[in-house]
């Protein structure tokens, strides 16, 4: 009777009490701790992380450059060839300072030669702008295909760190198994998540040099065609 007595005084209002304090408790693992807790494979992790981060933005901001509209210069150098007006078409390529002005610039400077030596020359100079655009963007491939591996690398190791754990302790229980495998299995996640970013990173920044090209192809052909006319 007096066990029963004890019992009936804990309300179930007090045990409501005490599970959402356990579930707050169990909430107050905040995302950054999960990250401290990944291992030391989380540093390398955080390493890839930084450099595709500063490479996209780099690439990006570099693309978007030279990636603007040159339909002016193009109208502008058409406009003073037409004219007779070479030394100014050469100072506004020169002036552009974009890898459709360099690369007319290159091909006025050949003018009164051989259609198919203006064509070699913008042809090279397209083949060096293209490659500074691309310069470091296959470094993003390769974190896009190094970060999963590196995050299952550091879930390998806490598995094998779990089982060494078991057997130390003889005791296969829920706290030493699901502890260990929640906190390694973080690297997996964020593994896959450098990746992915790196990944969408990678081929976004292969779209926009892609459209610079077409766009530098279709003025190349332009301008061989103005070049081509009857009297030039």
């Amino acid at each position: 009777m007096f066990l029963l007595q004890i019992d009936s005084t804990v309300s179930p209002d007090t045990v409501a009490t005490a599970a959402v304090q356990a579930a707050q408790k169990a909430q107050e693992l905040r995302f950054i701790d999960l990250l401290f807790k990944g291992g030391w494979v989380m540093i390398p992790l955080g390493i890839l992380a930084f450099i595709g981060l500063i490479i996209f933005i780099e690439r990006y901001i570099t693309i978007r450059k030279a990636s603007r509209n040159e339909s002016n210069l193009m109208v502008q150098v058409k406009q003073s060839i037409l004219s007779g007006k070479l030394d100014s078409a050469l100072a506004l390529c020169r002036n552009s300072n974009t890898p459709l002005g360099r690369m007319l610039q290159k091909g006025l400077l050949r003018i009164g030669r051989p259609i198919k030596d203006i064509e070699g020359a913008i042809e090279n100079i397209g083949k060096l702008e293209v490659s500074k655009l691309e310069k470091n963007i296959s470094i993003l491939g390769i974190v896009a295909g190094i970060a999963p591996m590196l995050g299952f690398v550091g879930t390998i190791s806490g598995v094998i760190r779990i089982f060494y754990n078991i057997s130390l302790s003889d005791n296969i229980s829920i706290g030493i198994i699901s502890g260990g495998l929640y906190e390694k299995m973080i690297t997996s996640a964020t593994g896959l998540m450098v990746g992915i970013v790196a990944y969408v990173g990678y081929h976004v920044l292969n779209i926009m040099v892609d459209r610079v090209i077409l766009r530098m192809e279709t003025d190349a052909i332009e301008f061989i065609d103005l070049l081509e006319e009857p009297g030039r």
